[in-house]
């Protein structure tokens, strides 16, 4: 059985959505404050967490960046009323691993959790990808390669495992979107851009070569 959190100081909205994903099979833990989340968080080890950003006594980013910080490998769903581009995009950044804005449909919420509950049964922490002369470690986060052992951020490492998976093809920024940063919406963010551009400054740069007018592709060294 799958083990959740929901952080919500509206308890009306706490208890429905507590309800509601019990009565879909999953072990539920209430919080309505962000100590009590950090809390649980050391006790328990969460398949997921549905997080609220404006919280009594912590900024809901605070919290995600604590919660990522304690374990990369935390999923967390940002469900907010602040659902402006900006925030989505500093949430993504942030490491959550999806967005839902409010007020929201239930079924649409319901389907985002489970699609994220299924990525959490993959062997997602263990063993490596060859691609050519490079490794990409997934138990420790690493890329390596003849002259080095690159380390990668969480966000790094999605985004160097998608672009290896389908290595010497184009991947387009809303695929890598869709599959690094679990969100499918169209807004004016550079955030692929950005990684891209880091990852580049820590490798060769040639491993991630841009094709024109389509994306990115990873080219075997």
């Amino acid at each position: 059985m799958s083990r959740l959190c929901v952080v919500d100081d509206d308890q009306p909205m706490l208890s429905m959505l507590g309800r509601t994903l019990r009565d879909s099979g999953m072990d539920v833990d209430l919080a309505d404050t962000g100590g009590q989340l950090l809390g649980l968080a050391k006790a328990h080890r969460y398949d997921l967490i549905l997080l609220d950003l404006g919280l009594p006594d912590v900024d809901g980013l605070e919290i995600l960046q604590a919660l990522r910080a304690g374990d990369p490998d935390a999923q967390v769903i940002v469900v907010s009323a602040r659902d402006d581009c900006a925030n989505r995009v500093r949430c993504l950044d942030y490491g959550a691993a999806d967005f839902v804005g409010k007020p929201f449909d239930l079924p649409e919420l319901l389907a985002r959790v489970r699609a994220r509950l299924r990525g959490r049964g993959r062997p997602a922490a263990q063993g490596v990808l060859d691609v050519g002369a490079a490794r990409l470690d997934f138990l420790h986060h690493t890329l390596h390669l003849p002259d080095r052992i690159a380390p990668l951020a969480p966000r790094e490492f999605l985004l160097v495992r998608h672009l290896m998976s389908k290595a010497g093809e184009a991947c387009t920024r809303d695929e890598l979107m869709r599959a690094v940063w679990g969100y499918d919406f169209e807004a004016d963010t550079n955030v692929v851009e950005v990684y891209v551009s880091r990852l580049r400054g820590k490798l060769p740069p040639a491993l991630i070569e841009t094709v024109r007018n389509v994306g990115y592709a990873f080219v075997a060294p």
